[in-house]
Formats: C-alpha cells, structure tokens, sequence
C-alpha cells in the first residue's frame, strides 16, 4: 500500500471524506463517506498525531474535493479570510517532508485557487503557512519535473485573465527557482527567499492587478500612483503579517527598480530583487490583457536580455539560459511548415523538444507528434502567437509527453 501524509487541518468539518483515512501503518480510521461532525470528532478519531494518511491513488480525489469545497465558499460569497482558512496539500506542509510523486500530474487549478486565496489573506496566522505549503508545492514541482511546470504555467499565463495575479505570482517563482538554482547556482537558503520574495512582491495591489488585465481605459492617476508605491506597501503588509526575514523584505522592496548592471556588486536583497524584476518582466510580457494581446515569446525574451543601457543583462540571460529562447508552453512554425508547442527545453536554446499540434496543409494532427528541432528537417523557423493557435490543447496529454524519464529523475 502506498500511503501519503495530508494533515489533519485539511479534513473538512461537515463534509464526507472523498477516501479513506489510515495511520502510518496502513490501519484504517474512518471509511470513505464518514462524515466528521467536529473537531472533537476529528482529535479523538486521530489520537495525538500530527498527520494522518490516505492511498496514493485516492489523492487526486482528495484535492477534487478540496477545490469543490473551494468554488462553493467563493460561490456561497463567503469572506476572503474564512476561504483562506481552507488549507489542503496531500503531502506535509514541512519543506524538507514533503514528497512528490511524478506519476501523479499536479493539480495547477487548485494550486492557482490557493495562490488566489492566499495572495488576499490578511491574517498573518493563516497566510504564512498557508505560503509555505504553496512555495513548497510549486518548488518540488520545478525540481522534480521543470519543463512540465513550465509548459503547465505558461500556458495559465497565457490565457488567464480572471486569476492573473495568482498565475503570474506562481509562473515568477517557479522561473525564478529554476533560474537560480541551475544557472546562477544560488544557495537553498537564498532560492527559498527568492520564491517567497517572488509569490509576494505584489501582494498590495492584487486585486487591482487583477482588475487592471480587464479594464480598457487608460489608467488613472489614482491607479498611476498605487502601482508606483506598491513595492513598499507590499513590505508594510508582509511586517503586519508576520515576516521578518530582511532579505525578503529588501527583495520585495527593491523588485521593481530598474537599475542595469551586474549582480556581484549588488546587496543580497538587491540581486535576488534584479532577478525577480527581469522575470516579471517577462511574465507580465506573455500574459494577455483586455486591451492588448500577449507579445510573442521570443520578444519578451529579448526585452529581459538587454538591459536599460542595451547591454546584456546577468540576470536577462540566467532567465534565458534556464527557459530557453523558445519555453516550454510556447509555440513555434518548423521548417515542414507544422505548428508545434514546445514541451521540453533542449541542451541548446534554439532547439527544444516539440510537439506537433497542426500539420502542414493547416490542419489539426489530432494526436501530438514529437519532433526534435535539433534534427534539420525540424528546425524552428518562427515563433508563433498564441492568439493564432485555434486546436484545443489537452494539457494532460501535452504533460505525459514533457514528463522526464525515470532516469533523468533528480
């Protein structure tokens, strides 16, 4: 039996359980259906124990039941605090606890319905763990199996409008662990502030962020003036709640200036900030908007690698080297003429792994073809917008093909 650790804070008080409860040795606690009535219910059925278990293969149905638990307290127009008290993960909250299976595809709804959550949480209590146990998700993720996480969270981004705060906050942190950990070979501690600095750094003006994608004026002066001060609301709100870890304030702080050069001279708070802010950049690039369509990926690229003087940029080209000219998510014409969706990147920039979604007389494949741009005959001649893209992508079919073999697994 393969068991999976899901705190008890995460049962849901009043609601059948999706699947069965056990302990670690595989006992059994309480029968799919039980219906826990209190928390007294819950602490005398679990004894002392900090976590409990659930099959492997049920997990899926317990965060389905989570998300539905979700949609209906934003339906029910519940308060944003009361939503945020909801906490699920079917691994322990404790970073260096928590185990990823790669067999299991990842839930990116219900991870960016606990970004959107969290980014409105005003209770420090909640809000803190409650960033951790996203952080931790997203970073296992990004280690475990990058290019799946980068393909799932550029394509959110690229069609996303109703939760953009959330999915650019999560595609931010997820490049920028990526970035730092296999091109600029920063320290754990240092990646771990980073993402934090990185989910948070707009937190003061979410909701406007999430009002501005669909508004079709011009911004007003009132507007003008909360994007330029939100860098040090944003650390005023993170003290109140709890954060006092300086490196991640001085990065939040310093996150939005643009100011060229390299990254050794820079404190560092100033260089985990340069990296977030060439990263938003370039998320924020790809991301559609009400009033504009999203840039082609290789123009957002080449906005980040030049920096404000037009030389190349450190942190531009860390970004670079860990994405690819051509991301995963992204699509490109090949030199046969078809229309591919990258779904790996390649030793080479210029050359990732693709699917093939159109063929060349312009019509869907049904079926993904694999392609490698590296042979000549599959070379990429053109990026491609995803405005132009008209098939129906399956992500689950796209993610099987981006998902590493077993022995390229960390």
């Amino acid at each position: 039996m393969n068991l999976v650790p899901v705190n008890i804070d995460t049962i849901l008080i009043g609601q059948p359980l999706p699947c069965p409860l056990r302990d670690q040795s595989g006992v059994l606690l309480a029968g799919k259906g039980f219906q826990v009535d209190s928390r007294a219910v819950l602490e005398a059925m679990v004894g002392k124990r900090d976590l409990i278990y659930i099959d492997a293969d049920q997990s899926d149905n317990f965060r389905r039941g989570y998300v539905n638990r979700i949609n209906n307290l934003v339906l029910e127009d519940r308060v944003l605090g009361q939503i945020a008290q909801v906490q699920v993960s079917p691994y322990d909250a404790k970073r260096d606890q928590v185990e990823l299976e790669l067999s299991d595809t990842p839930d990116w709804i219900a991870l960016q319905t606990l970004a959107h959550a969290a980014l409105r949480d005003s209770n420090g209590e909640s809000f803190l763990p409650r960033l951790l146990r996203l952080q931790t998700e997203l970073e296992q993720h990004a280690l475990l199996n990058a290019d799946g996480t980068l393909f799932a969270l550029i394509q959110l981004a690229s069609v996303e409008i109703q939760h953009y705060s959330a999915t650019h906050a999560m595609l931010v942190c997820a490049i920028c662990s990526i970035a730092a950990r296999d091109v600029l070979h920063w320290s754990p501690a240092e990646r771990n502030v980073l993402g934090s600095a990185a989910l948070t750094m707009n937190i003061s003006m979410t909701e406007l962020q999430d009002r501005l994608v669909t508004q079709k004026e011009p911004l007003s002066e009132h507007q003008r003036q909360r994007i330029a001060s939100h860098a040090a609301r944003s650390v005023d709100m993170l003290q109140q709640m709890g954060v006092t870890d300086p490196l991640w304030l001085e990065a939040v702080l310093h996150h939005n200036l643009k100011v060229p050069g390299a990254l050794a001279p820079r404190s560092p708070g100033q260089r985990l900030a340069r990296l977030i802010q060439r990263v938003d950049m370039f998320a924020a690039r790809l991301s559609p908007r009400v009033a504009r369509s999203p840039e082609a990926p290789g123009a957002a690229m080449q906005s980040c690698y030049f920096d404000e003087n037009r030389q190349i940029d450190e942190a531009g080209a860390a970004l670079i080297k860990a994405v690819g000219i051509y991301s995963p998510g992204t699509y490109v014409k090949l030199a046969t003429q078809e229309i591919a969706v990258v779904i790996r990147r390649g030793k080479n920039t210029t050359m990732p792994q693709v699917a093939v979604l159109i063929n060349r007389h312009g019509m869907p494949t049904g079926e993904p073809i694999a392609r490698d741009t590296r042979l000549a005959d599959y070379r990429i001649v053109a990026s491609v917008p995803f405005r132009d893209i008209k098939v129906n992508l399956s992500l689950e079919r796209i993610l099987a093909l981006a998902r590493p073999a077993a022995s390229h697994r960390p």
